[in-house]
């Protein structure tokens, strides 16, 4: 077969070469189209990102609500979760003995709720200032989801700064201020009465620092805020706060045994109230919104300062001074006598409540860096006792005032003696349990 030569090959198919010609041309032609759709396409999109008006970004803002409107429906809503439960135990009370009516109740239940914000009252036997911390965390944990949802209402969610923070909580703050001016107004109109300037401020200040606490935790400000604090006090706090709660739970162990054991004393005291079942319960159900103060006194109990039940009186391991009590059964409870050398035993209990704080600092830090340096361990222990003294100090004032006048004029622990020692009884206990952790665990 002879060769074939480019000569002999051969001629090229005309129609295949106008078809392809055609399909090249078609597909320059899809291309064209193409880009002119993206080149139309691209301006819109362009304006659309310069001027943040993206379908998510706009149903976002759709969404937001004004502050006003926001911190109106909030804390009204936390005012009214809080109090309708405090007027329904009163009125439990007041029912059983037929003599009440129910403006009445709801005016005594507004007395009770303007007394858990701390706010004194003015009564027939005297000032009543002794405010149930059970009734005061309720109203706390309320305004506090005010703050929450304020935030997200206007947008501020996982977005916001710690000035978008203070902004919703002193506009809750205000909002709460003016519920309780109005209250204190309201409460006017019967025999018990309150200032109603110390209201408002008072309840704009609790409402403030309540409603603070949950807008820097949904605005993502608190994560920033400790993100930009040195590490040896981010460490510090977190171990005060912790050996402040070891110390109140096992306060509120000892209180709740002390009250236990003595069950015959208060069940006499109920039986005393001639109020019937329902009676009696309502007086059971404020003893319980007393419970919390019980705690705080009997830390304070444990950590030796001890407390006071009337003027010239004092609680403590070493010495029990008391005259006549109120029939309250939350008062079933109290030691009979100084303990003695069992005494010397529960002061050991702070101790250890330190020890396990500064066992859990330790053991954190370990484990965030295994080479951790001992100033920075000790130096987080130590501080950890003034940040628990604090925290216990605060919980002294709130949980003391005065129960009429007289000699129940002064009720609770001193402040300052319980702030001392706590801190002192931390901050030792801290640096023991985090040099142990850090001896037989640490590299």
């Amino acid at each position: 077969m002879p060769a074939t030569t480019p000569d002999q090959s051969e001629p090229e198919n005309p129609a295949g070469r106008s078809g392809r010609a055609a399909s090249a041309a078609e597909r320059e032609t899809v291309r064209i189209s193409v880009r002119e759709q993206e080149t139309v396409r691209l301006p819109s999109q362009r304006s659309g990102t310069a001027r943040g008006a993206g379908p998510g970004r706009a149903s976002r803002r759709a969404r937001r609500a004004p502050l006003p409107l926001a911190v109106g429906v909030a804390t009204a809503w936390a005012a009214l979760v809080s109090y309708v439960p405090v007027a329904l135990v009163l009125a439990l009370a007041q029912f059983a003995e037929d003599a009440g009516s129910l403006s009445g109740a709801a005016r005594l239940g507004l007395a009770g709720w303007l007394l858990g914000h701390g706010v004194p009252l003015d009564t027939s036997t005297g000032p009543l200032g002794l405010a149930p911390l059970a009734l005061a965390g309720l109203a706390a944990w309320r305004v506090s989801r005010a703050g929450v949802h304020v935030s997200r209402a206007i947008g501020a969610r996982h977005r916001g700064t710690p000035a978008q923070a203070l902004a919703v909580a002193g506009a809750v703050g205000l909002g709460y201020g003016v519920i309780g001016l109005l209250a204190a107004i309201v409460l006017n109109t019967g025999n018990v009465s309150a200032s109603p300037p110390r209201a408002g401020l008072t309840l704009a200040a609790f409402g403030a620092v309540a409603a603070l606490v949950g807008a820097l935790r949904t605005t993502g400000a608190l994560r920033l805020l400790a993100r930009r604090m040195p590490g040896v006090l981010r460490d510090a706090l977190r171990t005060g706060v912790v050996a402040a709660l070891l110390v109140l739970g096992a306060g509120a162990g000892a209180a709740g045994l002390a009250v236990a054991l003595g069950a015959g004393n208060a069940s006499d005291m109920l039986g005393a109230y001639q109020t019937g079942v329902t009676g009696q319960a309502g007086i059971t159900l404020v003893s319980l919104a007393y419970a919390p103060n019980a705690a705080v006194w009997s830390a304070a109990y444990l950590l030796g300062p001890g407390f006071a039940v009337g003027t010239d009186t004092v609680v403590r391991t070493t010495e029990v001074t008391v005259g006549a009590l109120p029939a309250v059964p939350l008062l079933a409870g109290l030691p009979e006598g100084p303990l003695g050398g069992a005494g010397a035993a529960l002061l050991a209990v702070p101790v250890v409540a330190g020890m396990t704080a500064g066992w859990l600092l330790a053991r954190r830090m370990l484990r965030a860096a295994p080479a951790t340096r001992w100033r920075a361990l000790l130096g987080a222990a130590v501080l950890s006792g003034p940040i628990a003294g604090l925290v216990l100090g605060v919980g002294a004032v709130v949980s003391g005032g005065p129960l009429g006048g007289g000699r129940m004029a002064q009720i609770g622990p001193v402040a300052w003696q319980v702030a001392a020692m706590s801190a002192l009884v931390v901050a030792v206990g801290a640096v023991i349990g985090a040099a142990g952790t850090r001896i037989f665990t640490g590299p």
